[in-house]
């Protein structure tokens, strides 16, 4: 069983701490409707156990105190700490909840997963735990995190980003993808459609940032490379050509095939298949858009090529991989 802390203060966001409880919970309901045991104990945790009054006429009894809850050794243990989105300024909120980040970071260095939701990855920058990685936030604040937190790699376009055991979900009740999103990692396809479903929440994980196949493939360390990686994430939509990208990032055709290979092990081009394909994928797992009109949605002219791509690639057609994977 999974342990969910969800950090709780007076500036907290009502629904982006309730949300999230209430979605985890259900899913314990429903696998026990499956005959499947509970996935999650959560917790509503705060500095200190007690009844914590909101900026607004609500409150949260937390029965957890963060002393209470120390960092594991043991590194094996199944716990995930959620941040929720907060109220006010920045400055004024860290000051807060100096100790809510020390906690943060404590945990995540012994092994512990870490959540953002919405402006909730403050809290995640503050305390280090993004530095050289993805994050999403509000659209609104994305500039003043990028002159705060310029080690991380703000995607303002991303629903979700996930690495290395840290998690951020996008902008108020679009964070809602993420909570989805870990419902699926943690306890599968079928159970995450059915919390979906029970929410009516449409499950939109697809973005630039989760095609699953590229984990630890931006993990090289070469900024050029890195570069054109975004470029192509972002622009696959397109029939872009390998020239266009070694030109993006100032490189002649041949020194970036090299390098772009020695970085990642993969051709520029090969990459390019991958993000269509995998985006292709994202699209038949969470909806019924007819595949002519997808094919060109993923930057293919022509179904016969995007066809004979997508089984290369996938071992089945795109119809038979939308049968066995798709939503039901």
């Amino acid at each position: 069983m999974k342990n969910i802390y969800i950090l709780v203060h007076e500036d907290v966001v009502l629904s982006s701490a309730a949300a999230p409880l209430d979605i985890f919970t259900r899913t314990n309901d429903i696998l026990g409707q499956m005959g499947r045991a509970a996935a999650f104990d959560i917790s509503l945790v705060t500095r200190h156990a007690s009844e914590v009054r909101l900026g607004i006429p609500a409150s949260f009894t937390c029965q957890r105190s963060l002393e209470e809850i120390p960092p594991k050794s043991d590194g094996h243990h199944q716990d995930l700490i959620l941040v929720p989105a907060f109220a006010g300024e920045w400055n004024e909120v860290r000051g807060k909840n100096s100790a809510a980040i020390a906690w943060l970071k404590q945990h995540y260095e012994a092994g512990t997963e870490v959540a953002s939701l919405c402006k909730g990855s403050y809290f995640l920058a503050e305390a280090a735990l993004l530095e050289g990685k993805p994050c999403t936030s509000h659209w609104a604040v994305i500039d003043d995190m990028r002159q705060r937190f310029p080690k991380v790699d703000l995607q303002p376009d991303s629903v979700l980003t996930d690495q290395n055991g840290t998690y951020t979900g996008g902008g108020a009740f679009s964070s809602l993808n993420l909570v989805l999103y870990l419902v699926e990692k943690f306890c599968g396809h079928d159970v995450g459609v059915q919390v979906a479903k029970n929410f009516s929440i449409h499950r939109d994980h697809m973005n630039q940032a989760h095609f699953s196949v590229f984990n630890g493939l931006n993990r090289h360390g070469d900024k050029t490379i890195l570069n054109a990686q975004d470029f192509i994430e972002m622009h696959y939509r397109e029939d872009i050509s390998v020239e266009q990208v070694a030109s993006h990032v100032n490189m002649s055709k041949r020194n970036f095939i090299r390098r772009f290979k020695q970085a990642i092990q993969i051709t520029p081009l090969e990459y390019i298949q991958r993000v269509k394909i995998e985006a292709a994928k994202k699209a038949l797992e969470g909806g019924k858009q007819n595949i002519q009109a997808l094919t060109y949605d993923v930057g293919y002219n022509d179904s016969k090529t995007f066809r004979s791509t997508f089984k290369r690639f996938t071992g089945v057609t795109p119809q038979d991989y939308r049968n066995k994977y798709g939503r039901l």
